[in-house]
């Protein structure tokens, strides 16, 4: 017999294990473009992966500030104006 998941543990299990994929596929894609540049020039060239580094860094930092440290705000939310309503 299956067990039936609760639909909000579910929605956060997967939020999380989405963002272990995108940090994962970030880590692997920079360490290609950094050993990319280091073998087309290296520390004689400008740090060209500089860029997509910090760029694509900085939706990483978003992706995991929405996922473990803001992911349950609207429920916070909702039972703020629950409490409110009675």
């Amino acid at each position: 017999m299956k067990e039936e998941k609760d639909p909000q543990l579910w929605q956060q299990a997967k939020a999380r294990a989405d963002f272990k994929i995108h940090l994962t596929v970030y880590l692997i894609t920079m360490g290609v473009l950094w050993v990319v540049w280091f073998f087309t020039g290296g520390i004689h060239s400008h740090p060209w992966p500089i860029y997509p580094t910090a760029g694509w860094g900085i939706g990483v930092i978003f992706n995991y500030l929405g996922v473990f440290k803001f992911g349950d705000a609207a429920e916070r939310e909702y039972e703020r104006l629950k409490g409110q309503h009675k």
